[in-house]
């Protein structure tokens, strides 16, 4: 998981800050549920950050992500960290529930610049309720094929070494990432697990 992604573990939309109408937040419906299609059944789209539902999803993830890790190894991204134009974030629904998010972000160097096809998993998680069914494999395959259908070259992210991560870390190594050392503003920690995947 990205932290942090954590586990990973319809009704209309209303209009998404950030500028998409309608017909292209349909057309990025198609595209999730296509490419991954374990995500088939539940109202796939693009996060709208004026739903009280996200922020309150998140704040569980927040919450957990403190509660595993000491704070200078926790990572995970607040709802206004997501809420920018460098940062796409998906959401799964179940009817009105809330059930899963991922989300893919630019990665920028040390010294704030972004590096080029170079992206990171960001807010993997799942409710509790509906882990097991292989919702957290559905959303790591819809950001990568999202990122791949943008050119995006290289996929990366930073989770735990607690137990607490452990099917996390299996989990991206079935996806065919692999170990890398610290990316983009990241450094050694003896809290994190850094993976990476070429695309």
């Amino acid at each position: 998981m990205a932290r942090r992604a954590g586990p990973l573990t319809g009704s209309t939309a209303r209009p998404v800050r950030g500028g998409r109408d309608a017909a292209a937040r349909r057309i990025a419906v198609v595209t999730a549920t296509s490419s991954a299609p374990g995500l088939v059944g539940f109202a796939v789209r693009r996060a709208d950050f004026a739903d009280p539902r996200l922020e309150a999803f998140l704040g569980e993830h927040l919450a957990d992500m403190a509660a595993t890790s000491p704070p200078e190894s926790v990572h995970a991204l607040d709802l206004a960290g997501l809420d920018r134009p460098s940062v796409r974030l998906w959401t799964a629904y179940d009817g009105d529930a809330l059930i899963a998010t991922g989300g893919i972000a630019v990665v920028h160097g040390p010294g704030g610049e972004p590096q080029a096809g170079h992206e990171e998993l960001k807010s993997m998680r799942t409710h509790a309720g509906y882990r097991g069914r292989g919702l957290a494999r559905a959303m790591v395959r819809l950001l990568v094929g999202d990122a791949a259908a943008r050119g995006v070259r290289r996929i990366s992210l930073e989770t735990g070494t607690e137990d607490y991560f452990a099917a996390a870390r299996g989990l991206y190594a079935s996806e065919g990432f692999a170990p890398c050392e610290p990316f983009g503003t990241y450094v050694e920690d003896e809290n994190s697990v850094f993976m990476t995947r070429w695309l």
